[in-house]
């Protein structure tokens, strides 16, 4: 193991599959304790299994992130236990349907939005005091290529996910005269759930998996990564202002 996050509390949403558990194992390997965000408790728990054979830790929260007030209460909770926060990775997504925007449920464009941008606002509004009180806090979220391409029947999830950079552009103008940073992550076409669910007819084997991206996702939360404001590009390593 690592020790470069020794001694670091790090919180990942969508910790239970995908790029989120990859991207705790990572951290945890690196020596941080992961706050693991997820719906599912049998995920967290194969999770934390994981990490601890691995000698690391774990907080277990189980939370759908549409419960706004319960993000506010785990903000609270961090700060009774830690008083900080080192590093925050907005992870957890819906891709919702991929649909002509004349024939989708407002009900399913109000839980896309819900989802990928008001719960992101919810954490920086409740974790941002916390990432302000570490030396180095670093908040992260992932985005999508989908936010620029104006492909038809992906303008919902592309929609939430422009809002994302938006509102994280924003956050991270405010972050600038301070030791915390914010960022994005674009991990492009891998081998997870929401990729299947999009790409139904084509084999899931043909892209890499989640866990080759996950040590450049943690990169952007170490103390060392004092780059602000800026996008990375998994598919072409490239970072680029955001």
């Amino acid at each position: 193991m690592s020790s470069s996050l020794a001694g670091k509390t790090v919180l990942i949403t969508g910790a239970s599959r995908g790029i989120g558990y990859e991207a705790a194992l990572e951290a945890a390997r690196r020596g941080a304790h992961v706050i693991a965000v997820a719906r599912t408790v049998g995920g967290l728990e194969e999770l934390d299994d994981a990490i601890k054979a691995i000698g690391g830790s774990t907080t277990l929260v189980p939370l759908d992130l549409r419960d706004f007030d319960a993000i506010d209460r785990l903000g609270a909770s961090i700060f009774e236990r830690w008083a900080r926060l080192d590093g925050l990775i907005g992870n957890a997504g819906a891709l919702g349907p991929l649909s002509p925007l004349g024939h989708i449920d407002p009900k399913e464009f109000e839980r896309t939005f819900a989802i990928n941008v008001t719960a992101n606002f919810r954490l920086i509004r409740s974790l941002d005091p916390l990432l302000r009180q570490s030396e180095a806090g670093r908040a992260v979220f992932l985005t999508s290529g989908a936010a620029r391409g104006g492909r038809a029947y992906w303008g919902l999830y592309a929609a939430t996910k422009a809002a994302l950079e938006t509102l994280v552009r924003s956050y991270a103008a405010e972050l600038a005269s301070g030791p915390a940073r914010a960022n994005m992550f674009n991990p492009g076409r891998l081998r997870t759930a929401m990729h299947a669910a999009a790409f139904p007819g084509v084999d899931p084997n043909d892209f890499q998996p989640p866990a080759v991206a996950a040590p450049s996702l943690i990169d952007m939360i170490e103390p060392g990564f004092t780059q602000n404001a800026v996008l990375f590009d998994f598919p072409t390593r490239e970072t680029r202002p955001l």
